[in-house]
């Protein structure tokens, strides 16, 4: 009556069905849990060390600032059952010369284990930081935000700390 490819057809039908359920399911319940949690806060981003310095390019010559930072910060919380990985990084904001607004990202981290969650670095910036206008008169806001990414549904993105005031620029060093 039925063939073995129809009987085959119907099976894989009803599993994918099923499949498709769960992981809407799975997808519905973790937004609902992402509404209940808690927002991390309570990270610290403290600046111990700027300076500018000038540079060099191919067509330009920009001012490149050097960042040494510490950051501390618990992100234990947004680690749960559905919780694959956590991108963070580590942003400065600042208005340049010509009143331009900027935001570059000095620092990133990938975490993939609650375990590795609490963050303590003392390091320095891992990409480049530099503005062809110049760093004069400005000061910039640092800030650790994170993107929590899960196994089912949608993006999470959030704030975990930073500095509490403006750092300001310091003048030029002429040398690289």
């Amino acid at each position: 009556m039925h063939t073995v490819y129809s009987r085959i057809n119907n099976i894989s039908a009803l599993f994918s069905s099923c499949v498709m359920g769960l992981l809407a399911a799975i997808a519905l319940s973790s937004m609902v849990l992402a509404v209940f949690e808690a927002p991390v806060d309570g990270g610290t981003v403290q600046v111990n060390g700027l300076k500018v310095v000038h540079g060099k390019g191919r067509q330009y010559k920009h001012e490149h600032a050097l960042v040494n930072f510490e950051i501390d910060a618990d992100l234990t919380p947004l680690f749960n059952w559905n919780t694959k990985q956590l991108f963070l990084y580590l942003d400065a904001e600042y208005t340049n010369a010509k009143g331009v607004q900027n935001a570059v990202v000095i620092w990133d981290r990938i975490v993939r284990r609650k375990e590795d969650a609490k963050i303590h670095i003392d390091g320095r910036q891992k990409y480049a930081f530099r503005d062809v206008t110049g760093f004069r008169d400005a000061s910039a806001t640092y800030t650790l935000r994170y993107n929590l990414m899960p196994h089912v549904g949608a993006l999470t993105y959030g704030t975990a700390g930073g500095t509490n005031t403006s750092v300001p620029f310091p003048p030029l060093i002429n040398h690289v």
